[in-house]
């Protein structure tokens, strides 16, 4: 019964919209786009129809227009649409939502009101000439008459922009501004003082491209923007339940910490990608390659193995391609050419895949340090395509091969790799074997010592042990320790010849076999003495209750007679021949698939039309605030062609070119005219750019930008001198952010292991953050205002600069000045300096008074003590004031 009301909601609702007017481009086309486009645009064209341009839509299909301006009856779009029957109406159940009245209010009202459309609206093409999905080329650089926007490519291809849309840009920003914009873009932390005075001194022409040149060499530019592509890479540390791991891996620190080294190396682009891939498959013996792995190995997810290659598809085609192949896991993509087929042709790429953690020097607990990586656990594995996405439902007869996406129109080139025995046995990594015979050495030798006190007399057990009972038990243990030596050190040459292929292998067995239940049997030996001692400190036992004393030699008693077993069991054992002995190590599959490593050289192939545009969106957005494509991870059909698409062609092909080094593309960016504008101007000029562009999309200001949480908090540090440059290591626990003064980057970032103070300013969610959000909400001022860490950070500044200028002519105006520049990176005004002088007078006067001063609340405990002095308490306060300033956080 509510469908037949729906003509009258649709018709109050039509009123209401014509007087506000329905605008096709706003309105409609996106409503027609999500509703209709599946089976009606450049993909698939049901009954001829496409609805993806006004043109299209007047034009109709087999059965005519679909829309007649200003006739709803001759409408048959709308016809099909409003209809009541589920039969008839369209999207068909099944493929996608009904119409709600709100919606067909819209189309009613567009086509009442005349179908207007756009003439210029262009045609959506087929998909394989979609701009994104050819090769890149050069582009010509364009001519520009002014000598000072065509030093740079970058600048002429800009500066076309602005000619076609009659355009003046600003000028250049001051160098104070500037040196704190590059500080913070290329290291992420503000400069000093000193070195804002040193380049606003410089008079030479090279100054700013010096200043590039030294950023782009320090090693805190790989933390800046190791941290970027951690973003992108969803780096994640473990999550789980208490001690139970059940997301990422443990020690998933060691692929930051690759991260970080590579970048500051300079490593290209394109070895990014085959590293974090296929590390295992490209160098299975190099442990420094292998942490590579940390990007799949991340993806673990304990209770699914389904979800877990879910994100593995979606996430690495997203990353590295701009692809949403997610969408075509449960049918074909609705907007972008990739089947179902291509979705579960690319999972069988990972299929085998899982993860381990190997050993690392030092340390034989997994639990607290390791080496965690993927191989190719199950190079069987077959994929089968799940209906509808059901992973219930599958024909186990048809498994889907390994593949990429059909529109590619290529193939993978996929050979297996035969694996080296340290990636077939990690027990053969040289440390391992080192460290377990040393072990097995320091048991000896504490065992003769213990043998050479008993032999002097100077220890007598308890009981009725006498002296000689001691000495027999102690080289018992002598015995064993060195039996289990000879164990160790046989199965070890037993299993390398196994491993490496030697060919005494059957022989090495036997005598690991024989070795091993020999190391048995004398520890059974040692269990068996232990047990008789044990009987004898039982019945020796003075306690009163006889009961408890009983109890106590009937357990002993037990205990011996289940060591006296084992004793038999390996004394018979000894009798054997066979060539059966414990493995030191567990062995892996000696052939990787080689699937990894063909997807990961294929992506980073220069003829793949995606990837070296994906990664130049991403760093040219992280450098401007916007990217040149506004999907930074969705390249396809609904991603138009960018205003400045022969910039990023340019720049793409100028990054595979110049061996995909990232620190040349920097480089480029940071010594472009366009990236030194100022962001603002007098505001005629302003106004009149505005008319034409009003976000700025064609750059002819630099956009205003608030700082990451990381670099908030670490300047937080920084400007007080407290920040700690120690590089790398493992995780630091989220909850000591407060007290521990390291960088951001090094501390657990993984769900539900956040540092409050970062996500407040919007860090990267753990599971997926290509671009950040950026929120303004009342709880980021109170952090600055009354978190741990600023408090100590104000007071620890404020003394140091008054211990710098307290004997100077005009002290208090020098300390306003330098607290400026310090924290701001600018000179303060007149007027600034008069307003501070005169807040330093009025707070010193009423911290003066303490008895009148009202004790605010709150958790937050300075580690340092406010000063005893009202004056200096009062630049304290002064300090933490311009801490909350908005230059403080904003790059302008």
């Amino acid at each position: 019964m509510r469908w037949l009301l729906l003509p009258l909601f649709v018709t109050m609702l039509t009123s209401a919209l014509r007087a506000t007017d329905v605008d096709y481009l706003r309105d409609v086309k996106p409503l027609l786009m999500e509703k209709c486009s599946a089976c009606h645009g450049a993909l698939k064209q049901e009954a001829g129809l496409r609805i993806d341009a006004g043109a299209l839509i007047r034009k109709g299909g087999e059965t005519g227009p679909a829309v007649v301006p200003k006739s709803l009856s001759e409408s048959l779009l709308f016809q099909r649409v409003a209809v009541s029957e589920d039969s008839e109406r369209m999207p068909p159940q099944g493929e996608g939502e009904r119409l709600t009245a709100d919606e067909l209010a819209i189309i009613r009202a567009w086509i009442e009101l005349g179908a207007k459309v756009p003439t210029d609206e262009t045609i959506p093409i087929h998909a394989r000439e979609h701009w994104a999905y050819q090769v890149p080329t050069r582009p010509p650089v364009p001519e520009i008459a002014d000598a000072f926007w065509s030093e740079s490519p970058i600048d002429a291809f800009i500066a076309k922009q602005h000619s076609l849309a009659s355009l003046r840009p600003v000028g250049l920003a001051k160098k104070q501004t500037m040196v704190r914009r590059l500080y913070f873009d290329v290291i992420g932390l503000p400069p000093t003082r000193q070195q804002i005075d040193e380049f606003a001194s410089e008079n030479s022409d090279k100054a700013h491209e010096m200043l590039v040149d030294l950023l782009l060499n320090s090693p805190q530019y790989g933390e800046r923007w190791g941290r970027h592509w951690m973003d992108v890479w969803r780096y994640s540390d473990w999550n789980g339940y208490k001690n139970q791991l059940r997301g990422s891996q443990r020690h998933i620190w060691r692929w930051r910490d690759w991260i970080v080294q590579s970048l500051n190396a300079d490593k290209g682009y394109d070895q990014f990608i085959v590293e974090m891939l296929a590390g295992d498959e490209l160098a299975p013996g190099n442990p420094d390659v292998l942490r590579a792995t940390g990007f799949l190995a991340r993806n673990y997810h304990k209770s699914n193995r389904n979800i877990w290659l879910d994100a593995t598809v979606e996430h690495t085609t997203k990353a590295f391609l701009g692809m949403t192949i997610n969408c075509a896991r449960c049918h074909d993509h609705k907007f972008d050419p990739i089947a179902q087929t291509d979705y579960y042709a690319m999972r069988a790429i990972f299929e085998p895949h899982n993860v381990r953690t190997e050993r690392v020097p030092g340390q034989p607990n997994l639990q607290n340090d390791g080496l965690p990586h993927v191989f190719d656990a199950d190079p069987t594995a077959k994929t089968f395509l799940y209906v509808r996405g059901n992973e219930k439902h599958f024909d186990k007869e048809k498994p889907v091969a390994p593949a990429i996406p059909e529109i590619f129109g290529k193939s993978l080139d996929i050979t297996p790799i035969a694996l080296p025995p340290v990636a077939v046995f990690p027990a053969f990594w040289p440390h391992i074997e080192k460290e377990e015979i040393h072990a097995a050495e320091k048991v000896i030798a504490k065992a003769e010592i213990a043998l050479n006190k008993r032999t002097e007399g100077r220890t007598v057990e308890s009981g009725d042990q006498t002296p000689a009972d001691a000495k027999s038990i102690e080289s018992l243990k002598l015995a064993a320790a060195v039996a289990e030596l000879a164990s160790h050190r046989a199965r070890w040459a037993a299993d390398k010849a196994r491993y490496s292929g030697q060919q005494d292998v059957d022989c090495l067995a036997k005598v690991a076999a024989r070795l091993e239940r020999q190391a048995a049997r004398h520890a059974a030996q040692v269990s068996v003495s232990q047990k008789q001692i044990a009987i004898a400190a039982a019945e020796a036992n003075v306690e009163s209750d006889a009961s408890v004393k009983q109890a106590g030699i009937t357990k002993a008693q037990t205990d011996l007679k289940a060591a006296e077993e084992s004793l038999a069991k390996a004394s018979a054992a000894i009798t054997k021949d066979d060539a059966k002995y414990t493995s030191v190590g567990k062995a892996y599959p000696g052939t990787s698939t080689g699937r990894r490593l063909a997807l990961a050289r294929w992506i980073a192939d220069e003829q793949n039309p995606l990837t070296a545009r994906v990664a130049v969106n991403h760093i040219w957005m992280r450098h401007f605030g916007e990217p040149l494509v506004a999907n930074v991870f969705d390249f396809g059909l609904r991603s138009p062609r960018p205003s400045h698409v022969d910039l990023l062609d340019w720049l793409a092909v100028e990054l595979m070119e110049h061996d995909w080094s990232m620190k040349h593309l920097h480089r480029l960016i940071l010594n472009s005219r366009v990236y030194q504008l100022a962001s603002f101007a007098d505001q005629s000029l302003i106004d009149a750019n505005e008319q034409t562009d009003v976000d700025n999309l064609l750059l002819w200001r630099s956009n205003v930008r608030r700082l990451d949480a990381e670099v908030i908090r670490d300047s937080l540090l920084a400007v007080a001198g407290s920040l700690d440059l120690t590089r790398g290591g493992a995780d630091i626990d989220f909850t000591e952010g407060e007290s521990v003064p390291r960088r951001s980057l090094y501390f657990r970032h993984a769900y539900e292991k956040q540092m409050t103070m970062l996500t407040l300013f919007d860090s990267a969610g753990p599971n997926e953050c290509y671009r950040r959000s950026r929120s303004i909400i009342p709880q980021q001022a109170l952090t600055l205002a009354n978190s741990t860490l600023a408090l100590d950070a104000s007071r620890k500044l404020a003394a140091t600069i008054w211990r710098e200028v307290a004997e100077k002519p005009a002290a208090e105006s020098r300390f306003v000045e330098l607290a400026f520049k310090q924290m701001l990176a600018r000179q303060a005004s007149d007027e600034e300096v008069t307003t501070c002088r005169e807040f330093l007078i009025q707070q010193s006067a009423t911290l003066a008074k303490p008895s009148e001063l009202t004790e605010l609340g709150g958790k937050a405990k300075a580690n340092i003590a406010a000063s005893a002095d009202p004056l200096m308490r009062a630049r304290e306060n002064l300090v933490h004031v311009l801490m909350n300033h908005n230059d403080f956080v904003t790059i302008r």
